[in-house]
């Protein structure tokens, strides 16, 4: 493996970067009229609200439960049979909510979408088994860069095709998803060779097991609360956007609809373009930590930030952020064997899925406590503020795990 990207890799790599941007815009497509058919098949926008919230819990749950059940399978059986699964299974998905008749098929829906977008798990151990150790923060920037794309390109799609009918995002979506299996199928190799797969035990693949694999070394664990923080804070922008945006700055859908695909837009580039070099003069820890501080930066930015114009300068250094989770991932990969990679990025996805129920309820308590007539906190921009602590709780773990366990990390070669 001394080129990183040889002919063979590239085509595994390319089919990876493509699958995923297609999953994630399929998934995107539908955000913009999955509210609006919530309203329609409930009724009221008082149910419509009890329903959305149940649904994105009902997404994060399955997340939590079958991310290590997936994981651990991609372990025994290859990851190549899982990822095709599991993108077959989300197209049938999208068709199940096209045709749903009520609440209760489409919640059925958002609880298969759960258990089949799983399968992000296998797709990173693909590419921590196709690209040397030194090379993994570029590989898992790219995928970064491909979700990025997804989200931008997909709501785009989706808010024009809601205009012909509520249902035809579903279809557009079921179609893609389609697309990458066929692509798969006659692409795909498997990235994982017999020799190096582990047995399929329950014990490692509920998630409660796969979390200890995250205890199995000090640094592992301390950078799993890295990786927790990072999620947690992030989850602001899902949480209490869109409300602060409007009730600080005045701004309507399309003003907010443009500034996330700028944000997407940007991420886009740090991961996909900036990750590979900034690594290779400062090394993954070191680019790991530059990220953090910078997202911390950038969000109390927004939170500190008076008018419309200035929240908008401060997503610059904030895109910086997108530095941190591709170096954070590929340290994580350097302390377990290449037989665990699925539990491992399994275990990551459960800590995500913990986070996506935690985090909107905190800061969306934080949001309410800070407005209206005589709030409890007088600042507006304080859940800002508290996420932007977080991020920098999170850069202080991950630069003192370095300096006590550095001796583990010389393995990984040059530049780190």
């Amino acid at each position: 493996m001394t080129a990183p990207f040889m002919p063979r890799r590239t085509a595994a790599i390319a089919f990876i970067l493509i699958t995923a941007l297609l999953d994630v815009m399929s998934m995107g497509i539908v955000i913009p009229v999955l509210p609006q058919l919530i309203e329609i098949l409930s009724g009221s926008d008082a149910a419509a609200g009890m329903w959305n919230g149940l649904f994105v819990a009902l997404w994060a749950g399955m997340q939590f439960v079958c991310s290590p059940l997936i994981g651990s399978l991609s372990d025994r059986f290859g990851r190549r049979p899982v990822i095709l699964i599991s993108v077959a299974g989300l197209a049938l998905d999208f068709v199940l909510m096209a045709l749903a008749p009520n609440l209760w098929w489409l919640a059925l829906g958002r609880i298969l979408a759960g258990v089949t977008s799983s399968s992000f798990t296998s797709t990173f151990a693909y590419m921590a088994d196709i690209t040397p150790p030194q090379d993994r923060a570029r590989g898992y920037g790219l995928i970064g860069a491909a979700f990025s794309a997804g989200f931008v390109a997909g709501p785009l799609i989706g808010g024009l095709l809601g205009e012909i009918s509520l249902r035809a995002p579903f279809w557009a979506a079921a179609a893609l998803s389609g697309l990458a299996f066929l692509y798969g199928c006659f692409v795909l190799p498997e990235s994982l060779a017999p020799a190096k797969r582990m047995a399929f035990s329950w014990r490692r693949a509920n998630p409660f097991g796969a979390l200890k694999l995250l205890r199995s070394h000090p640094e592992l664990s301390s950078l799993a609360i890295g990786n927790f923080l990072l999620y947690f804070a992030h989850h602001i922008f899902s949480a209490i956007f869109v409300l602060y945006a409007g009730d600080r700055y005045g701004w309507g859908a399309w003003q907010v609809g443009g500034l996330l695909a700028l944000v997407g837009l940007m991420d886009m580039g740090v991961q996909g373009l900036a990750v590979g070099p900034v690594v290779k003069r400062l090394g993954d820890r070191a680019t790991m930590v530059v990220g953090l501080c910078f997202g911390a930066i950038g969000i109390a930015s927004m939170g500190l930030a008076s008018t419309g114009w200035l929240f908008v300068a401060a997503m610059f250094p904030n895109a910086l952020w997108g530095l941190a989770m591709p170096t954070l991932q590929s340290l994580m990969t350097r302390h377990v064997s290449e037989s665990e990679q699925g539990q491992l990025q399994g275990a990551n996805n459960s800590v995500g899925a913990i986070a996506g129920i935690i985090s909107p309820l905190f800061f969306g308590a934080i949001y309410s406590l800070s407005v209206g007539p005589r709030p409890p906190l007088p600042f507006i921009g304080s859940a800002f503020l508290i996420a932007a602590a977080v991020l920098a709780f999170a850069a202080l773990i991950g630069w003192r795990a370095g300096q006590q366990f550095k001796p583990q990390l010389d393995i990984s070669g040059p530049g780190d």
